[in-house]
């Protein structure tokens, strides 16, 4: 046989085709009573998350790395020399810089320290070598300027020096209601200019995801951020260019691996967009830091997978800079084992792993291109909006409405567990030691609400006009001019700051300041094969607002229930069985149990014959349980 020249595998087998697919996994799903739709995942920006993607679902080409869009990347090496990984602290400690970049650390970020400590903090740092980012919030304005000394007064020729001032005047108004201070931003141009190097503003997208907005919803109104200053930057005499190369973007990095993959490629493509329109097209300096609002404070050990998959994403979705939030975070100020935690994890990622080995190795896959390409269209159909609205000056109320939307429609999906967090709401461990740690720096604190009002739409008028944005897709049509209007800014109502597991943790809390934890009886009927799925899962859910859950073991009779009952000095019991047992014994032993004392009964399941209060089950809202639970047993939160 003469060889083909060709190398084909499994050439002997016919190519199968989607519709093929379709029919296996329909013929799957029919038994099991559910169809294809139950396969389709719905991100919070209406995007379909298919169970599988082929070449039909090829979206536009993406580019080339270097190169506008930037989508693969803003550099034409990619990653290929690595990201900056970035730690941030929160206190004065020199110790603690030194060790963080005598140990992998390339840049520092200085979170709300007094700037006075910024000489002494820095004393043993190579500023030419080690870049510094500052964040002071609403004293940017003072930071920046004693940074700027530092930078001034240190043998470094300024050439060398890179970071960023951090002033940020419309996050300060995200964050606290305060109206943005332009002209403290002003003020700082004139010494930042002469580092040539030097970036002076951070448009950060933080607190409109730590609000529990989407990820389309923080690249649209950080777009609409970038806007702002570009266009207060070009009236202050800088040309677009110039005013390009002042500004750094933040954004939260999540576990959702490929979403956060999309969003950071995403993100680089709409701003190309933006500056490609402006007259100066550049790549998207982007600092990515784990979100902050998927840390957890009870077993804050799982952290650590959080932010691994986090980073993970961040990596391979080409952020320049990187932060991995200690796994303490959530619960105050680090110490130094869970800040070495955080660097090691990037190290690993680096070295060990090769992540930046590779140029964009996610680019070139159907779903994640399709992912990217989708969520750049939601997230510049939001940022028309809000250019729409007067840009996000005169917008930050439709902002925050839109966001609390979105808020809501998470948070019910945390309280029925649809969103679950390992740790706290499934998997709790009622027998974990507490981490201790000294309580970090305060920062302004709103707590969530529904808004009170309907969600503004989009307006009337559909052509592009002074203050609206053009209707267009983030790869073609016109961008009004940045120069069309100056800022004008009025206060307006502050994002909150949340953490999804919130809520549980604050029952988890309730119920440890208990003089005696509260309890839920689970009367298990039947043998241990009969009731152990439903009686675990039952034990789950109480547990993830701090209830102990003692079980009757396998059992025979009503009096078998009933005795291991009495004997756990529960008020209320939960029935575990299986249908057949509920069949035969839900009901008797149900009044069995109230003549016992029982105050509340509820059952593992949907449905029953029996005397039941309520019911609890996949999908149910599991918060209610446990809000009604606690008012039972009278726990005062």
């Amino acid at each position: 046989m003469e060889p083909s020249g060709e190398l084909a595998l499994a050439a002997e087998f016919p190519t199968p085709d989607r519709e093929q697919w379709l029919d296996l996994v329909r013929g799957v799903l029919r038994k099991s009573g559910a169809d294809f739709g139950s396969l389709i995942t719905t991100t919070y920006d209406g995007i379909d998350v298919q169970p599988l993607y082929t070449k039909a679902d090829r979206a536009p080409d993406a580019g080339f790395p270097g190169l506008v869009p930037f989508t693969r990347g803003g550099r034409p090496q990619g990653a290929v020399e690595g990201w900056d990984v970035r730690q941030q602290h929160r206190v004065a400690d020199r110790n603690a810089v030194m060790a963080d970049l005598e140990n992998g650390v390339t840049s520092l970020w200085l979170k709300g320290l007094d700037p006075t400590t910024y000489d002494d903090v820095l004393a043993d740092v190579y500023l030419d070598l080690a870049p510094v980012v500052i964040d002071a919030g609403a004293d940017f304005l003072q930071a920046g300027r004693a940074m700027l000394r530092v930078w001034d007064q240190r043998p470094v020729p300024a050439s060398e020096v890179r970071g960023n001032v951090g002033a940020d005047p419309l996050g300060v108004q995200a964050r606290t209601g305060q109206a943005a201070d332009f002209k403290a931003l002003t003020d700082l141009l004139g010494k930042a200019r002469e580092f040539p190097e030097l970036r002076v503003v951070v448009v950060d997208g933080l607190p409109f995801h730590e609000a529990g907005g989407s990820d389309a919803q923080e690249l649209g109104a950080s777009l609409a951020a970038g806007v702002a200053y570009l266009r207060h930057l070009t009236e202050t005499g800088l040309s677009v260019a110039e005013a390009v190369r002042l500004l750094e973007f933040r954004y939260a990095a999540s576990a959702d691996q490929f979403l956060t993959i999309a969003k950071f490629r995403a993100a680089r493509r709409l701003w190309a967009r933006v500056t490609e329109v402006a007259g100066a097209p550049s790549p998207q300096l982007q600092h990515a830091v784990t979100s902050p609002a998927m840390m957890t404070r009870r077993d804050p050990w799982v952290n650590m997978l959080r932010t691994t998959l986090a980073c993970f994403g961040a990596g391979l979705g080409g952020a320049d800079a990187v932060t991995v939030l200690p796994f303490d975070a959530a619960i105050g100020l680090s110490d130094d084992f869970s800040r070495r935690i955080a660097r090691n994890t990037q190290s690993l990622l680096l070295e060990e792993s090769k992540l930046a080995g590779v140029i964009d190795p996610a680019g070139g896959s159907w779903y994640v291109e399709r992912l990217t390409d989708d969520l750049a269209h939601a997230a510049w159909a939001w940022f028309r909006e809000i250019e729409a609205a007067g840009g996000l000056t005169k917008a930050f109320d439709l902002v925050a409405d839109r966001i609390a939307v979105t808020w809501e429609r998470r948070r019910a999906n945390l309280a029925d567990r649809s969103d679950a967090i390992t740790g706290v709401s499934e998997f709790p461990n009622l027998a974990e030691q507490p981490v201790i740690r000294p309580s970090a720096p305060e920062e302004p604190v709103v707590r969530p609400s529904a808004p009170d009002e309907p969600v503004a739409g989009l307006p009337a008028s559909e052509e592009p006009g002074d203050g609206q944005a053009p209707q267009t897709s983030p790869t073609g049509g016109p961008l009004n001019s940045f120069s069309q209007r100056g800022p004008t800014i009025s206060a307006s109502r502050p994002l909150p700051r949340i953490r999804y597991a919130q809520d549980y943790e604050a029952l988890r809390d309730a119920a440890d300041a208990c003089p005696e934890r509260p309890r839920v009886f689970l009367a298990t009927l039947g043998p241990v094969a009969a009731h152990t799925a439903r009686a675990s899962f039952a034990a789950n859910l109480f547990q993830a607002g701090g209830i102990e859950t003692p079980d009757a073991g396998p059992t025979k009779t009503v009096q078998d229930v009933v005795e291991r009952f009495r004997a756990s000095g529960a008020r209320v019991a939960c029935l575990c069985g299986s249908e057949k047992s509920y069949a035969e014994l839900a009901a008797p032993v149900a009044r069995a149990l109230r003549e016992a004392g029982a105050e509340r009964i509820l059952l593992a399941g949907k449905t029953s014959e029996a005397d039941i209060d309520e019911y609890v089950f996949t999908g149910c809202p599991a918060l209610d349980v446990l809000e009604h639970t606690f008012e039972a047993l009278g726990v005062q939160r």
